[in-house]
C-alpha cells in the first residue's frame, strides 16, 4: 500500500507539489494526470524515494521512504519515460547485468521476464538496434527484475506505434492483476482503457482522486449533439434549435464530409441540457424547415473534456 500524506517538494521559490495527500491499496491501476509542468514526474519520484520531499511523508507499506529507504525501495519498479538503457549491450547481457546488481538469480529471472513482456525475438539483438517499442519492453523487463509490488511507469507508451501500444497496455493490464501499478501518461484513452482510478495534479496541487467513471459524471451528463444539416444556413438553425426545450446553446462547426450535390451545408453543435432528450424536437423542426439531416451523433462528456476544466480552472465552486 502507498500512502502520501500532505506531499510538498520546493525548488527555490518554485513550489512543484503543493501538500498533496492520497493512498493506493495493493493491487489497483492509478492513472496519475496532469498538464506539462503540473507537479507529476516530481510526485512519482518523491514516491520511488529519488527525490527527498520538503514536507510531508511516502509510506510503502506503512515503512516511511525517507526513514526506511532500502526496504521501502525494494518493494517499488519504476520506468522513466525514455528507460536508461545501456545501448551498447546485448539484450539478455543487460538484463543479467541488472540482476546480478539488484541480487536477483538471472539464470531463473530473465527467461521468465523474456516470456512476460515479449522479449524472445530480441534477446540476442544489441539494445540500439531496437525499436522505441521493444527498448520499452527491455525497461519494463528492468523495472519488474526485483519482482516489486508496487510498479511506477511514466509515459510508458510515449512514441510508439499503436500495434505496441495496444501490446503494452495488455502487457500491463496483466500486471496489474497481482500489483500495484501507477501510470503517468497524456493519452486520457490510456487512462480510461487501464485505469479504474484516476489523480489529477494541476499547478503542483491534487484537483481530483476518483473512480474514473464517477470523474466523468462529476460534471453532470449534459451531452453535445453534432448534427450537419442540409438546405439550411446557420442564423436559421441556430434561431429554431434555440427554442427546442433542454437547448442552452448552438455552435457553428465544420462539416465532417461534403455532400454531392449539397451546396447548403451547414454542421452545428447544440448543447443538451442534463436528463433532457431534445432529439425529437429537433428532427421536427428540420422537417418543418424543410431540412435534410445528414448526421446527429450524441456526444456525452469525456474524460478529456473533465480533464480540461479541472486544469484549467473552469470548474464551478461547489
Amino acid at each position: 500500500m502507498i500512502e502520501v500524506s500532505h506531499l510538498s517538494r520546493q525548488f527555490g521559490n518554485f513550489r512543484a507539489v503543493d501538500d498533496v495527500s492520497f493512498s493506493i491499496p495493493t493491487g489497483q491501476i492509478v492513472g496519475l494526470l496532469g498538464p506539462n509542468g503540473a507537479g507529476k514526474t516530481t510526485t512519482m519520484r518523491m514516491i520511488c524515494g529519488f527525490l527527498g520531499a520538503t514536507s510531508g511523508s511516502v509510506k510503502i507499506d506503512g515503512k516511511d521512504i525517507s526513514e526506511n529507504p532500502v526496504e521501502a525501495k525494494s518493494k517499488i519498479g519504476y520506468m522513466p519515460e525514455s528507460a536508461p538503457l545501456y545501448s551498447d549491450m546485448i539484450v539478455e547481457d543487460y538484463l543479467n547485468y541488472v540482476a546480478q546488481m539488484q541480487g536477483v538469480d538471472g539464470a531463473q529471472k530473465v527467461p521468465a521476464l523474456c516470456a512476460t513482456c515479449g522479449l524472445k525475438e530480441v534477446m540476442h539483438k544489441n539494445i540500439s538496434e531496437l525499436s522505441r517499442g521493444y527498448r520499452q519492453r527491455v525497461g519494463l523487463a528492468h523495472a519488474l527484475m526485483n519482482d516489486p509490488e508496487i510498479l511506477v511507469l511514466d509515459e510508458p507508451t510515449s512514441g510508439l506505434d499503436p500495434n505496441q501500444i495496444e501490446d503494452v497496455r495488455a502487457l500491463i493490464k496483466e500486471i496489474g492483476k497481482t500489483r500495484t501499478v501507477i501510470i503517468s501518461t497524456h493519452i486520457l484513452g490510456e487512462v480510461e482503457t487501464l485505469c479504474p482510478r484516476v489523480i489529477i495534479i494541476s499547478k503542483g496541487k491534487l484537483v481530483a482522486d476518483s473512480p474514473t467513471n464517477a470523474l466523468r459524471e462529476r460534471m453532470g451528463n449534459a451531452v453535445t449533439l453534432n448534427l450537419t444539416f442540409g438546405g439550411a444556413n446557420f442564423s436559421d438553425i441556430q434561431k429554431s434549435l434555440s427554442k427546442v426545450e433542454g437547448v442552452s446553446g448552438v455552435t457553428k462547426a465544420e462539416a465532417a464530409e461534403k455532400i454531392k450535390g449539397e451546396r447548403k451545408l451547414c454542421a452545428v453543435r447544440v448543447s443538451v441540457q442534463e436528463g433532457v432528450e431534445a432529439r425529437k424536437e429537433i428532427f421536427e423542426a428540420a422537417v418543418k424547415n424543410k431540412w435534410t439531416i445528414y448526421q446527429m451523433d450524441v456526444q456525452k462528456n469525456s474524460l478529456e473534456d473533465v480533464f480540461h476544466i479541472l486544469t484549467q480552472g473552469k470548474e464551478e465552486e461547489k
